[in-house]
C-alpha cells in the first residue's frame, strides 16, 4: 500500500512517517516546501503521478489567534488546500484521511463530544476545518475523518515544551483551569492512523488519548513528572485573553473507536511519561 502523507515535516505527519517506515509500509512524505497545496495543477499532477492508495492529509494552517486576521492563507490551505487535494483523489480513487480537529465544535457544554455531533465553531480555524471535513464528505466516497486535540509530538512546538521551556525561569506560572479537554501524542495516534487506513471502516472518528484535563491540570501533571518545582496557579479563559475564541469544553468521545474495533490510544497520563521519558521534549 502506497500512502501520500501532506504535512510529514508537521508533529503528526512526523510521527506517521516514521511510524509508517518502522511498519516497512511504502510512505511519501510532502511538506509545503514539496507540494504547495493550494497550486491545484501542482496537486493534480503530482497526485496523478504518484498514484498513492491511500493520502492521509495532516498539512494544515494551524495558528488559531492568527488566523482570525490572516483568513485568506488560513482559508486557502485548510480549505481551498484540502479540495485540491480531494479532487486529485477522487479521480485516482484513493481512500482519503482528512485530520481535524475539537475546534470544529462550540465548547459549550460538560460532556464529551461524540462523532455525530454538529460541529459549530466559534474560531475563524474552527470554521476553516469544518469546511473541510464537508469537502470531504460531499466528493469522496471512501474516507476517514479523524478528530484530535490538545497535540504535542517531537517535531513542533507545542504546550509541554512551552511549559518545560518556562519552568526553566519560573518557579510559578498562571495556567488555564476552565478549558478542558483530551491531550493527543502524535506518536499513539500515527499507530492508529495507519492501522485505520488500511481498513474499510470508513467514517468519522475522534482519536485522542483516553481522559480528559484542564491546562493547569495538563501543567501540574507535566512538572511533578518532570521533577520541575512550580508552582501552577488556576486562572479563568477571561485572563488570559486570545485572539482566537478557544472552547472551553474540548472533551472527545472515543466511542467510534471501540466499535469498529480499534484499540483505544493509552490515557493521556501514560502519554505524557512516555514523551517525556523518550526525551521528545528535548529536540
Amino acid at each position: 500500500m502506497k500512502i501520500l502523507v501532506t504535512g510529514s515535516t508537521g508533529q503528526l505527519g512526523f510521527d506517521v512517517m516514521k511510524e509508517g517506515h518502522s511498519r516497512g509500509m511504502d510512505m511519501i512524505g510532502v511538506g509545503s516546501k514539496d507540494l504547495n497545496i493550494t497550486d491545484e495543477p501542482s496537486v493534480g499532477k503530482f497526485i496523478a503521478d504518484l498514484n498513492p492508495d491511500a493520502i492521509i492529509h495532516c498539512a494544515a494552517y494551524t495558528a488559531v489567534d492568527q488566523a482570525e486576521d490572516d483568513r485568506e492563507n488560513c482559508w486557502n490551505v485548510n480549505v481551498e488546500g484540502t479540495n485540491n487535494l480531494v479532487q486529485a483523489a477522487r479521480k485516482i480513487q484513493a481512500k482519503f484521511m482528512y485530520i481535524s480537529s475539537d475546534y470544529v465544535f462550540n465548547g459549550l457544554g460538560d460532556y464529551p463530544f461524540d462523532e455525530s455531533e454538529q460541529p459549530s465553531p466559534v474560531s475563524y480555524y474552527g470554521l476553516t476545518k469544518y469546511e473541510g471535513e464537508k469537502l470531504v464528505q460531499s466528493k469522496l466516497s471512501e474516507w476517514f475523518i479523524v478528530r484530535i486535540s490538545w497535540v504535542f509530538g517531537k517535531n513542533g512546538n507545542n504546550f509541554v515544551k512551552t511549559m518545560l521551556k518556562l519552568s526553566e525561569n519560573h518557579t510559578m506560572l498562571n495556567v488555564v483551569e476552565d478549558q478542558i479537554g483530551s491531550p493527543t501524542y502524535t506518536v499513539d495516534a500515527a499507530r492508529l492512523l495507519l492501522d485505520m487506513i488500511q481498513t474499510n471502516q470508513y467514517g468519522f472518528y475522534h482519536a485522542t488519548n483516553e481522559g480528559y484535563c484542564s491546562w493547569a491540570d495538563f501543567a501540574r501533571e507535566i512538572f511533578r513528572l518532570s521533577g520541575k518545582s512550580v508552582i501552577v496557579k488556576s486562572i479563568s479563559s477571561e485572563e488570559y485573553p486570545t485572539r482566537a475564541i478557544r472552547p472551553k469544553n474540548s472533551r472527545l468521545s472515543n466511542q467510534k473507536l471501540r466499535i469498529h474495533g480499534f484499540s483505544p490510544l493509552p490515557s493521556w497520563q501514560i502519554a505524557l511519561k512516555q514523551y517525556l521519558n523518550d526525551g521528545t521534549n528535548k529536540e
